[in-house]
């Protein structure tokens, strides 16, 4: 509960910044007159196909830093949080990913990293992740084979976009906790990081 508390004072500091003007640049009414916002959708249009106590399926896709990121490589090291999300320059999206900034601290304290994947291509993510800031985590295109790793995952619409999901894998690459969610809603970050509390605190899996 402290560390829930903690994520909620984290992000509402964040939030008086960007009241007071000293907030990031996709908060500015330039950069969020730029964004597309797509009718409501329906709230969840896939199946997972991955479940809590299996082995994650591993990929290799490109990020907007120019690395090429597999999941595999972070076995042993670090505990993953994926985030796929449906659609860059869209508001829900635009607001979901800058959050995690905030929230890096806590991310460090229980030794997870993030990749944020989405089926957009390189140039669309660099161009939309640069107007929102830099954020510090790798920001990956599932754009070909179009939505490959999402479909694997279980978390690819019949639009061709991926649904708003949060995976976490542990050190072992084995899928620790899932949620997918209201695609028209941002998952709450007091959520994720209390299954990351919970995750750390049992250890890895055997």
């Amino acid at each position: 509960m402290e560390v829930v508390m903690q994520a909620l004072k984290t992000l509402f500091v964040g939030s008086l910044l960007v009241l007071f003007g000293v907030g990031p640049l996709w908060a500015s009414s330039s950069a969020f007159n730029a964004l597309y916002a797509y009718p409501e959708l329906k709230p969840v249009d896939s199946v997972l196909r991955v479940t809590v106590g299996q082995a994650a399926p591993d990929f290799s896709l490109p990020a907007v830093s120019g690395k090429q990121v597999r999941l595999s490589d972070f076995q042993g090291k670090k505990m993953v949080m994926l985030t796929f999300i449906p659609a860059a320059w869209t508001p829900v999206c635009s607001d979901q990913w800058p959050g995690y900034n905030l929230a890096k601290p806590l991310f460090d304290k229980f030794d997870t990293t993030v990749i944020g994947i989405s089926v957009d291509n390189i140039p669309t993510l660099y161009t939309w992740t640069r107007q929102m800031g830099d954020l510090w985590f790798e920001v990956v295109s599932d754009f070909w084979p179009h939505g490959k790793t999402s479909q694997d995952y279980g978390v690819l619409r019949s639009d061709g976009m991926a649904d708003r999901a949060v995976i976490i894998i542990d050190k072992t690459g084995v899928v620790r906790y899932t949620h997918v969610d209201d695609i028209n809603v941002r998952p709450e970050l007091g959520m994720i990081i209390k299954a990351l509390e919970e995750i750390h605190s049992r250890g890895p899996s055997e």
